[in-house]
C-alpha cells in the first residue's frame, strides 16, 4: 500500500488554513470595522493563532501580502514534503503542524505548559494554577492532528519496513552471487 500524499498534506494544510482565514477575517474587519458578521468571524478564528501570528504580524511591519505569501510557501513546501520520496520530510511537517497547533491554543490559553492544569507555589507561599482552553474547536483541531501523526509514524514505519526488506533481498542475492 503506497502512501497517500493528500492524507499527509491534509493536517498541515488545516493549520495553514485556519492561519489564513483568521488573516483574510483581520482583513475584513480593518475593511468593515462595524460589521459583527467581521468580529464574530475573527473573534472564532482568534484563538488559533492569537499570539504568534500577531507578533509575526507586527515583526513584518503589518503587511498582509506578506503574510500571505508565508503562507502560500509554507502549503507548498509541505506539500513538497508530503510529495517527496524522503520520507522524513511529511514525518516532520505534520509533527511541526501539531506542535505548531498545540503551542497556538496554548498561547491563545494564556498558557505556558504542556499539561491542562499546572499548579505552581512561588516562593512567598501563594499557590497558582494555568489552564489550557479545551473548546470543541480546539479538540477537534487536536483530534485531527494526532491522527495525522499517527498516519505519519504508520506510513513512516511502513516505507522503513519495506526498505529494509529490499536490502535484506538484495543482501541474499549477493550472497547467492558470490
Amino acid at each position: 500500500m503506497m502512501r497517500k500524499p493528500i492524507l499527509l498534506f491534509a493536517f498541515p494544510a488545516l493549520v495553514l488554513i485556519l492561519l489564513a482565514a483568521e488573516r483574510a477575517a483581520a482583513l475584513l474587519l480593518g475593511f468593515y470595522p462595524a460589521s459583527p458578521a467581521a468580529w464574530h468571524a475573527w473573534l472564532e478564528l482568534r484563538p488559533f493563532s492569537t499570539m504568534f501570528w500577531q507578533q509575526v504580524h507586527a515583526y513584518l511591519g503589518g503587511s498582509m501580502a506578506l503574510d500571505a505569501a508565508i503562507i502560500v510557501f509554507a502549503a507548498g513546501a509541505c506539500w513538497m514534503a508530503s510529495r517527496s520520496k524522503w520520507s522524513a520530510g511529511f514525518f516532520l511537517a505534520n509533527h511541526a503542524a501539531l506542535i505548531f497547533a498545540g503551542k497556538m491554543m496554548a498561547l491563545s490559553s494564556n498558557a505556558e505548559t504542556a499539561s491542562t492544569i499546572a499548579a505552581f507555589t512561588i516562593p512567598n507561599g501563594l499557590r497558582f494554577s494555568l489552564m489550557l482552553d479545551f473548546s470543541a474547536e480546539n479538540c477537534l483541531v487536536l483530534c485531527l492532528g494526532l491522527a495525522a501523526c499517527a498516519y505519519c509514524h504508520v506510513a513512516f514505519l511502513r516505507e522503513a519496513r519495506l526498505r529494509a526488506e529490499a536490502r535484506a533481498v538484495r543482501v541474499l542475492a549477493l550472497q547467492r552471487d558470490l
